[in-house]
């Protein structure tokens, strides 16, 4: 596994796409023991969401989606992280992983539940918090990072993934 994730390093950098620090994280997949390190996703434009099947705004999952199939041919990836930090999310990672599929057809790579505020927080959460200057304060906090692994913006909740807002963004990004 270790030489499988220096080859990938090797051809994102011969691609010109080096991984930036921010995206240098291991993330364990949903309901898997399996880890991805997200410089996987170097030289895509990233969308980081703290994601949660029980609110209000859960179902941005549909526009997550939309936006997912209309831009990943072009280089945006959607990352999902859920969070039990408001209390709205499964206990059960296979429940979230099953409500996900079921519900909204999510196709783009969800990760493992994880803390994404307070010194508790996930190292790329941290990682995000800092590099941005914003901390989550509800789920569906939307990070954007660039094609050089920087992040660009902070989307508050209530800012819905089709908003022409963010896909505007999205599309100078891209």
């Amino acid at each position: 596994m270790k030489n499988l994730f220096i080859l990938t390093l090797s051809i994102l950098s011969s691609a010109g796409f080096a991984c930036s620090d921010l995206l240098n994280s291991n993330l364990r997949v949903l309901d898997s023991d399996d880890e991805q390190n997200l410089c996987e996703y170097s030289g895509n434009v990233v969308l980081v969401v703290n994601v949660a099947s029980r609110c209000g705004y859960t179902p941005q999952y549909a526009g997550l989606q939309r936006l997912y199939t209309k831009f990943k041919d072009d280089g945006l990836m959607i990352i999902g992280i859920p969070s039990r930090d408001f209390f709205q999310e499964f206990s059960a990672e296979s429940k979230v992983a099953e409500f996900c599929s079921t519900e909204y057809g999510v196709e783009f790579p969800m990760f493992a539940t994880a803390k994404v505020t307070g010194k508790k927080a996930h190292p790329f959460y941290k990682k995000l918090i800092e590099a941005s200057g914003k901390e989550p304060r509800w789920n569906f906090a939307k990070y954007l990072i660039g094609r050089d692994g920087q992040v660009i913006g902070h989307y508050k909740s209530s800012v819905t993934p089709e908003s022409e807002r963010l896909v505007s963004a999205i599309q100078a990004l891209l």
